[in-house]
């Protein structure tokens, strides 16, 4: 559920087209589900002021509630790290980020950071769409002995991540929805009728 108003939307729109890191056209995702837009937060901390409100937003999300239940925060390669680590400094939170892969070498773990079992891990990305890779990054926490119940992103694209994240027992906590956005988008003229219904048709939850 989104915790945003139209004013904290409105400014979202404003920085995703400017950043460019909202794009229309053909996409396929990681997920393989082809979209007629495309979403990237990595281009946003190239931009300062961008970076700084978001960064805000992420911390409207967190509130004081999941802040003080969070022993620990953990980003999602690779948007997520970003974001992820600016938080856990602003909050005095340890920081650590989850590998979509073991490494070959060294200590060969997926968690880079410290982790104790029993430790209260709150997992950060970027977007989510089907929510395989926060899937995957609560299951090798959990592997380490770290307790996940929470999960925060920027956007939700709506299209089954908190379904599949509900099934690991995780709540996720969105800024915004796809849908939510499409229609500001709409309303202020930056998209047209034919660019909201395309977006909408793809949104499944």
């Amino acid at each position: 559920m989104s915790v945003s108003g139209k004013r904290a939307e409105d400014e979202l729109c404003d920085i995703l087209l400017r950043t460019g890191s909202l794009r229309f056209g053909t996409f396929k995702l990681t997920s393989g589900i082809l979209s007629p837009y495309y979403i990237d937060l990595r281009l946003i901390p190239s931009d300062p002021e961008a970076f700084r409100r978001v960064i805000g937003f992420y911390s409207t999300v967190l509130g004081t509630t999941l802040a003080k239940r969070a022993q620990r925060l953990a980003g999602i390669p690779t948007a997520g790290i970003a974001y992820a680590a600016v938080l856990a400094f602003n909050l005095s939170k340890p920081f650590l980020y989850v590998r979509r892969e073991e490494k070959e070498h060294g200590r060969g773990r997926r968690i880079e950071g410290i982790l104790q079992p029993a430790d209260r891990v709150l997992v950060l990305d970027d977007v989510i769409t089907t929510g395989k890779n926060i899937v995957e990054a609560v299951e090798a926490i959990r592997a380490e002995g770290g307790i996940v119940e929470d999960a925060v992103v920027l956007l939700d694209r709506q299209q089954g991540g908190e379904a599949n994240l509900g099934k690991m027992n995780v709540k996720l906590h969105a800024f915004a929805t796809m849908k939510q956005i499409a229609h500001r988008l709409n309303a202020r003229g930056m998209i047209d009728e034919a660019q909201l219904r395309e977006i909408v048709g793809h949104i499944v939850t």
